[in-house]
C-alpha cells in the first residue's frame, strides 16, 4: 500500500509549490525511515556489547559433550582410586554415585538461571539472585577453585613432561603452561575441537589401563569397609564431578536449554561410570596399597609400557581440565569484572603460574585445598542458595 494512501489529495499548494498530500507523504517515508535507522542501530550496539565473545557461535553436541566431560576428568580421576582405598570398594562407588546425583541436580540449577538469563556466568547469577556480596562471594569461590586447580595441574604436569621427555620439571611446566593458555585464548571453538580429540583418545587409554589390571584382578582386595575415609573420597568425588562453571559457556554454543541439558546429564553419567569401573580395577589389584596418583602403580606391573601409558592418562586428563577451568574462569572476569578478553585471560592464567614457579608444588596439598574451599562453595553450597532464595521469592 503506498505511504499517501488515505490522505485527502485534494490539490492545496504550499509556499514551494508542491501539494499538501505530498508533504505529508514525505514525512511519513522520513518518520519510517528514522525508525528502520535506530532499530538497525540497536541490533549493532546489542551484538559489540556482548560480554563474552565466542569465536564460535554454535558448537555441535558432540563438542559440548567434550568441554564437559574433559573438564571434569582431570586430577580428580588420578586421586579416586586412593581416596577409594580407604573406605573399600563398594562405599566409594555409593559415595560416588551419591555425589554425582547431587551435583547434577545442582548443576540444572546453575544451567536453568544461566538460560533464564540470556548464557549469563555463575557469578552473574549469584549477584541477581541474591545480591551483590552473593556475586562476589561466588566469583571468590570460583577463582579461588580455579587458582587452586590451574596450579596443581601446571604441578602435575611439570611431573608428567619430565617423566615422558626426559626435561626438568620446571620447564615441562612452562611448555604445558604454554601450551594449554594459547588454547584457552583462542576460546571455545579451538576447546571444543581440542577436548573433542583428547576426550576420545583418553577414553580408549581408560579402556586399555583396565583390560590391563584385569588378569591381576582379586575382588576379596577391595570388599571391605573403613568408614574413617568417607569424607575423603566425598571431598575428592566432589572435585571430580565439578564441571559447573562451563555449563553457561556451553549454552551459549548450543543455544538451546533442552539440548544443553541432555548433554549435561550425560556430561555426569560418563564420568561417573568412568571413575567407578576405574576404581574399581585399581583396587582389585592393590588394595590398601593403591598409590596417590593412581596411574604410578602401573609401571610397578609393567614396566616402560606401564611407565608411558600411566604418564599419557594425566597428560591429556589435566590438559582437558585445565583447558575448561580456565576458560570458564576468563569469561566469569569478562562478564562479571567487566574485565577484557586480554587481562581476564592473563588473571586466570599467570598467578598460578607464578605461585609454581615461585616454589609451591604440592600436587595434593593444592588440589584439596581447591576442592575443599571453592568446590564445595560453588557448585554446592551456592546454587543451594540461588534455588532456595529464588523459591521463597517466588512464593512472597
Amino acid at each position: 500500500m503506498p505511504v499517501s494512501d488515505g490522505v485527502s489529495k485534494k490539490k492545496v499548494t504550499t509556499s514551494h509549490g508542491r501539494y499538501y498530500y505530498e508533504r505529508l507523504a514525505s514525512e511519513r517515508r522520513k518518520k519510517i525511515n528514522l525508525i528502520q535507522l535506530v532499530r538497525r542501530r540497536k541490533v549493532t550496539r546489542g551484538l559489540r556489547t556482548t560480554p563474552i565473545r565466542v569465536e564460535k557461535r554454535h558448537i555441535t553436541k558432540g563438542e559440548a559433550l567434550a568441554i564437559l566431560v574433559g573438564t571434569q576428568i582431570g586430577a580428580g580421576v588420578l586421586g579416586l582410586p586412593y581416596a577409594a582405598s580407604k573406605v573399600g570398594l563398594l562405599p566409594a562407588v555409593g559415595i560416588l554415585f551419591g555425589v554425582m546425583l547431587l551435583m547434577l541436580w545442582t548443576a540444572f540449577i546453575v544451567l536453568r538461571f544461566s538460560a533464564d538469563m540470556r548464557g549469563a556466568q555463575m557469578s552473574t547469577i549469584a549477584q541477581r539472585v541474591l545480591g551483590r556480596t552473593g556475586g562476589w562471594l561466588m566469583y571468590i569461590s570460583i577463582f579461588i577453585m580455579s587458582f587452586g586447580a590451574i596450579l596443581a595441574y601446571i604441578a602435575g604436569m611439570g611431573s608428567v613432561f619430565a617423566s615422558l621427555f626426559g626435561v626438568s620439571e620446571n620447564m615441562g611446566a612452562f611448555i604445558f603452561w604454554v601450551l594449554a593458555s594459547l588454547v584457552v585464548y583462542k576460546g571455545l571453538e579451538a576447546s571444543g575441537k581440542t577436548e573433542l580429540i583428547m576426550s576420545f583418545v583418553m577414553l580408549f587409554l581408560f579402556i586399555g589401563v583396565t583390560a590391563m589390571l584385569a588378569p591381576r584382578a582379586s575382588p576379596g582386595k577391595a570388599l571391605y569397609t573403613n568408614p574413617s575415609g568417607i569424607l575423603a573420597i566425598t571431598g575428592v568425588a566432589i572435585f571430580a564431578l565439578g564441571c559447573h562453571t562451563v555449563i553457561p559457556d556451553v549454552y551459549k554454543g548450543l543455544g538451546s536449554y533442552e539440548e544443553t541439558k541432555k548433554v549435561v546429564v550425560w556430561a555426569f553419567i560418563i564420568p561417573t561410570v568412568i571413575y567407578a569401573v576405574f576404581m574399581m580395577a585399581f583396587l582389585m589389584v592393590f588394595g590398601r596399597n593403591t598409590p596417590q596418583i593412581a596411574t604410578q602403580g602401573l609401571q610397578s606391573l609393567y614396566g616402560h609400557v606401564g611407565r608411558l601409558v600411566g604418564n599419557l592418562i594425566p597428560l591429556l586428563a589435566i590438559t582437558t581440565s585445565y583447558i575448561g577451568i580456565a576458560l570458564a574462569q576468563q569469561s566469569n572476569s569478562e562478564e562479571f569484572v567487566k574485565l577484557k578478553r586480554p587481562v581476564a585471560w592473563a588473571l586466570t592464567v599467570a598467578p598460578p603460574a607464578l605461585v609454581y614457579f615461585a616454589g609451591v608444588k604440592n600436587f595434593a596439598d593444592v588440589l584439596a585445598f581447591a576442592g575443599d574451599t571453592g568446590d564445595m562453595m560453588a557448585f554446592i553450597i551456592l546454587p543451594v542458595l540461588i534455588y532456595v532464595v529464588h523459591r521463597m521469592r517466588g512464593r512472597s
